[in-house]
């Protein structure tokens, strides 16, 4: 049996017939009972101008979940540094690891996480910020430095404390950042596999030991659905589709219970977009995902697996996870 880290990434997807607040309240639950199952961390994603999304509030949403859970990490999958001061969530940060004191992550991506009209809102007039995330990643770091005690601008809470800081990517783009700066990296394979294995190839090819970390370290984010049956599981699997449909067509809506899919899965350019983005799910019973996922982790040899699980119902949800912990022998 594969041993891994094992970590999930939650959206607070609002379900059919659910509100922002019964979403956050199944984050909730999930943080509590992946905890429960000796899952390593639960991260938040920072999304925008998404109605059925509600993890906006990224930084907010972790402390809400922190404070209702005692051990598990609890971080982002990430915050979009370009729509930020670094020295605004170098106090935000700082702030959460003063309250929950090693247990606070710092996932970085440099993409507006949202609709370029939604960052101009965002950025006010400075839409060119992700051409600086590099340097931004490194003011970051130099708030966070306890060398930073004679500088004029200082981070309070934040000097001092040690908050992981992580690297995200969905292209290569990052993979070089993250190797040069020494840095943890975790791609987002669960919506844009495409250059997954290329980019964990440049990063790890290109990595230089650093203060922080002294090899490469990958994290992968993938689409898991677990259930009693690898029937039961396939049947789910039209919740997650009908929403990347959504995606990929820009009409939104609440997460969905499993069953037909909209009409325009049947246009041969929609099913090719999904079954690309659909490359890292993996679906199943416990011994049909134990397969599964012990060959991609073997393959890929990544250090630890993050799952992001799209289940209509919430209980269901909960069992896939459980179903996950039985499949892989957790570290």
């Amino acid at each position: 049996m594969t041993k891994i880290p094992i970590s999930v990434l939650e959206l607070a997807a609002v379900v059919k017939g659910g509100n922002h607040s019964s979403a956050i309240e199944s984050t909730v639950a999930v943080a509590r009972h992946i905890e429960s199952l000796g899952y390593t961390r639960i991260w938040m994603a920072e999304h925008h101008n998404m109605e059925y999304i509600a993890s906006s509030a990224t930084s907010v949403l972790i402390g809400h979940v922190a404070g209702k859970t005692n051990s598990i990490r609890v971080g982002s999958g990430g915050i979009m540094l370009p729509n930020h001061s670094p020295l605004v969530i170098a106090e935000q940060f700082g702030t959460l690891a003063s309250i929950y004191p090693g247990r606070i992550d710092l996932g970085l991506g440099r993409a507006p996480g949202t609709d370029q009209l939604t960052a101009r809102a965002l950025r006010r007039n400075n839409l060119d910020a992700s051409l600086n995330f590099p340097n931004d990643v490194k003011q970051l770091q130099t708030y966070f430095s306890k060398s930073n005690s004679a500088a004029k601008v200082r981070a309070f809470p934040g000097e001092g404390l040690d908050i992981p800081i992580w690297i995200l990517g969905s292209s290569t783009d990052s993979a070089y950042l993250a190797a040069q700066m020494g840095l943890p990296y975790t791609f987002a394979a669960h919506f844009a596999p495409t250059h997954f294995r290329q980019a964990i190839a440049i990063y790890r090819e290109h990595f230089r030991p650093s203060a922080y970390l002294d090899k490469p370290y990958v994290m992968a984010c993938v689409n898991v659905l677990g259930a009693d049956t690898d029937e039961e599981a396939s049947a789910l699997l039209s919740s997650l589709v009908a929403m990347f449909i959504g995606i990929i067509t820009n009409v939104r809506s609440p997460l969905q219970a499993p069953g037909h899919l909209p009409a325009e899965y049947n246009i041969p350019e929609v099913r090719s977009a999904i079954n690309s983005m659909l490359a890292c799910t993996f679906t199943g019973n416990s011994a049909s995902l134990r397969t599964k996922l012990s060959d991609f982790i073997d393959d890929t040899k990544i250090d630890e697996l993050m799952v992001a699980t799209y289940i209509y119902d919430n209980e269901a949800k909960l069992k896939s996870f459980s179903i996950l912990r039985d499949a892989l022998e957790i570290v």
